[in-house]
């Protein structure tokens, strides 16, 4: 046989292993689950602490959401100001005013100490300003993400319900644009093969990670824990978070959200590409040897295919034609479910392997932008070398 045909039989064994022994990583049925007993009499008391740097595009489509929580507990949300230059803070106040519902603080802690991230600088200022009014949970989201009105009721049912320290739901990100439809459900589908739902939930995991958009924190286990001390540098600061409430031996579930929103648009590739590149190269902890070895794997399990399909039928490589065939099949298949999640049309399947190109492409252009010490950048600050998710 052909090289040609040893490569997409390889392949197409790489799909078998994926579609069956990757944690069924590419099915969307891991949501918030549903309450097993009477809801609590007493609900516990919650703060909401919201990280919000350069906001003021997206926070009046979130932060009234917030802010009209139907929550039967004491609830209350500390938005922390992270340097802003729009008038983030300001607007923050005059929604409150405008829109009432919960009672909201709003705090600037200034620059960041050296080996901080903004946005755990941020938290750590609003989670110790939170814990001064004595929460048993913290809802940890991002300015950009809307909630339904019984979102926070919901998650702190379930954590309750099922002794959960941390309760993560990936929110539904925005898609518009050609491009968001062509890259962003491409990134929770990336996202859920690399850290399988299941194996996160399961009660001996097999993984470890969390949606940093909508995490509900236990307190206890957050002081247990050492956060966000303990992951001050990470960029990466979602999955830095779960692994450190795993080692403090919280339980962790993770899903899929329904009713918990995105609403910052990445219109164009430029937004899209930043957004990835900004972390990819940290998620492979700045090692060219991961760099290589994810290049080659992204080539053979998501290039190889198609090619593989073209050149046979164009060459008469029966061989390589249909492994390659019957492994972009699979591939197309196992994103269908993800495709259907974020309502967009099928069609869209067949064209996974030129997203995982595009990936490919951002992958690398992380390492080059770290190698040439402009490291992480996000709204105006770059981080020459930030931390994925330490194991420590």
């Amino acid at each position: 046989m052909s090289t040609l045909a040893w490569l997409s039989i390889a392949s197409l064994a790489a799909w078998i292993w994926l579609l069956l022994g990757q944690g069924f990583f590419w099915r969307t049925d891991q949501r918030l689950p549903p309450p097993r007993r009477t809801p609590p009499g007493a609900w516990p008391r919650v703060a909401v602490v919201v990280p919000a740097r350069d906001e003021a595009e997206v926070l009046p489509l979130s932060l009234p959401s917030l802010l009209a929580q139907d929550y039967p507990g004491d609830a209350e949300v500390f938005l922390v100001d992270d340097g802003s230059t729009d008038g983030t803070g300001k607007l923050a106040v005059e929604l409150s005013g405008r829109y009432g519902g919960l009672r909201l603080t709003v705090v600037s802690p200034g620059e960041p100490e050296p080996g901080w991230t903004g946005k755990l600088w941020a938290l750590r200022h609003g989670m110790a300003l939170a814990r001064a009014r004595g929460p048993e949970f913290l809802l940890l989201t991002d300015a950009d993400i809307a909630h339904e009105p019984d979102s926070l009721r919901r998650l702190v049912a379930a954590a309750v319900d099922h002794d959960l320290d941390l309760v993560s739901q990936m929110a539904r990100l925005r898609v518009a644009s050609l491009w968001e439809r062509l890259v962003v459900p491409a990134f929770v589908y990336f996202f859920a093969q690399l850290y399988p739902f299941r194996w996160i939930n399961r009660a001996r995991p097999l993984a470890t990670a969390a949606a940093g958009g909508c995490v509900l924190l236990r307190t206890e286990t957050a002081v247990a824990a050492d956060v966000p001390e303990v992951i001050r540098q990470a960029v990466i600061d979602d999955v830095s978070l779960a692994r450190a409430v795993r080692r403090a031996g919280g339980r962790i579930w993770l899903g899929l959200a329904e009713r918990v929103d995105s609403v910052r648009p990445y219109p164009g590739l430029g937004e899209l590409w930043r957004m990835v590149a900004r972390s990819a190269y940290a998620q492979l902890r700045h090692s060219p040897l991961l760099l290589v070895g994810t290049v080659a794997g992204l080539v053979l399990v998501y290039l190889v295919p198609p090619v593989a399909l073209v050149a046979g039928v164009w060459s008469g490589d029966a061989a390589a034609a249909w492994a390659g065939g019957v492994a972009w099949a699979v591939m197309t298949g196992t994103y269908v479910p993800m495709l259907r999640h974020y309502r967009q049309p099928l069609w869209l399947a067949p064209l996974l392997p030129f997203t995982a190109f595009l990936y490919l492409l951002m992958t690398v252009d992380s390492a080059v932008r770290h190698h040439r010490g402009r490291g992480a950048a996000w709204k105006g600050r770059t981080y020459a070398r930030p931390e994925a998710a330490p194991d420590r």
